[in-house]
């Protein structure tokens, strides 16, 4: 009757952290349990109580302020000196820049919302159709939860107990993988549409780039290279990404004043109190999960499938590709870490980092695939493109996300060579 009534909110639409936290209240009334009811609250609290998470509302911040302060234009003038010239020059400066703003930035959504307000209108007025603009930017996108810093690496951290710090170095090596594929796939396309040759910029104007955009550049050397060295944690490495964008873009650009700063706060605390009360929802529903006993039910039945550990990953890319396509990431996230890394780690050997990665990487699939798809809604909405439309043209991107999927399945030292 439980799950009866998960699906039954989730089809009616019902807001995901209210679908969680319904489901897990009428599985302690229908269990009877007074003692699961007292316990209830405290499960809330504990599932967010985690200096970790405060990263999240923190790279929110600095997002938002780099957009707003100018610096998002200024590392893609950045991204045209170093591949602006090639055939289908556009498409490699949108997919460079999204790589910058995806080490910056950390949630996919977020990302797909800015580069296409600031993308897809250049490039349909070089004469790229829009659905094609639109999916380049969508792909980018997908960058986001593997380029350090990621949204989804800070949570998988904290429920897998694993450093923040080396999760993100962990995806260093993955998300330059799936860079390479994207180039190849606008390569490939551009020959077989013949999309418009690139202008590299002139000597001055390569000059002027450099200049403006050594200090937007700042922001990901901050961020990576603190928790590279250890010089700070990523929380930190976030609160200082947020000070430098604010004074760069105030001081140095001059595009952020502070009377928009009541906004851009005022955007940030909604966007991560909705994370943060999606993290406490689900917490109480993995809480519900593990006393039924789910994670040693699942270990039953899939060791009756597989005792390999490649196949039991490909197994969970395809549920989890799936769930992703009903559920939101970071709900599917918490849902299923506590229920699939115990298997993986006792009965297969694998190493949290790289079930995280893999995890990760496919639950983002889903943004970007229909029924629900909400990247491709918002870039739908950003740039009037119809979502099917876009999603064609990103079968591709797809198609190579997948194909990393497989390699870093298959070869666990591609996530743990740099660990």
């Amino acid at each position: 009757m439980t799950f009866v009534v998960f699906l039954g909110l989730l089809f009616l639409a019902v807001p995901i952290s209210l679908v969680l936290a319904l489901t897990a209240l009428w599985y302690i009334y229908d269990s009877g349990n007074a003692v699961l009811l007292d316990s209830y609250p405290q499960q809330l609290f504990g599932a967010i109580e985690s200096y970790g998470l405060l990263a999240i509302p923190l790279f929110m911040l600095a997002g938002e302020l780099m957009n707003e302060g100018g610096l998002t234009a200024r590392l893609i003038n950045l991204a045209r000196i170093m591949v602006g010239g090639f055939r289908g020059g556009l498409a490699y400066i949108n997919l460079v820049a999204n790589m910058m703003m995806a080490a910056i930035m950390g949630s996919a959504a977020s990302q797909i919302a800015i580069m296409s307000r600031a993308m897809v209108p250049a490039m349909e007025k070089e004469g790229y159709d829009k659905p094609y603009s639109a999916a380049i930017t969508a792909a980018g996108g997908l960058l986001s939860p593997i380029i350090p810093p990621s949204m989804l690496f800070v949570l998988f951290g904290v429920l897998a107990q694993v450093p923040i710090a080396e999760m993100f170095i962990a995806g260093i090596i993955p998300g330059l993988i799936m860079a390479f594929l994207f180039f190849l796939a606008i390569s490939l396309m551009g020959l077989v549409y013949q999309y418009p040759k690139g202008e590299w910029p002139s000597r001055q104007q390569a000059k002027e780039y450099i200049l403006m955009g050594l200090p937007a550049g700042l922001i990901p050397l901050i961020i990576i290279g603190g928790i590279l060295t250890g010089l700070a944690t990523p929380t930190e490495s976030a609160a200082l990404a947020s000070l430098g964008a604010l004074l760069i873009g105030r001081y140095v650009y001059k595009d952020l004043q502070f009377s928009h700063l009541f906004e851009i706060l005022k955007r940030t605390a909604f966007n991560s109190g909705m994370v943060i009360m999606l993290i406490a929802a689900a917490g109480v529903f993995g809480w519900v999960i593990i006393f039924e006993e789910i994670p040693q039910s699942a270990a039953a039945w899939i060791a009756i499938q597989t005792a390999d550990p490649f196949m039991f990953l490909l197994m969970v890319v395809g549920i989890l590709l799936l769930v992703g396509m009903v559920i939101d990431g970071i709900a599917a996230l918490i849902l299923v870490v506590p229920i699939l890394l115990p298997i993986a780690q006792t009965q297969f050997g694998i190493s949290p980092y790289q079930f995280g990665v893999v995890v990760c990487l496919t639950l983002v699939l889903g943004l970007l695939t229909p029924p629900v798809g909400a990247g491709l809604f918002i870039a739908s909405t950003m740039t009037g493109s119809p979502p099917m439309a876009i999603f064609r043209a990103l079968i591709p991107f797809l198609l190579a996300t997948l194909l990393t999927l497989v390699l870093l399945s298959w070869n666990a030292e591609l996530v743990l060579m740099l660990v």
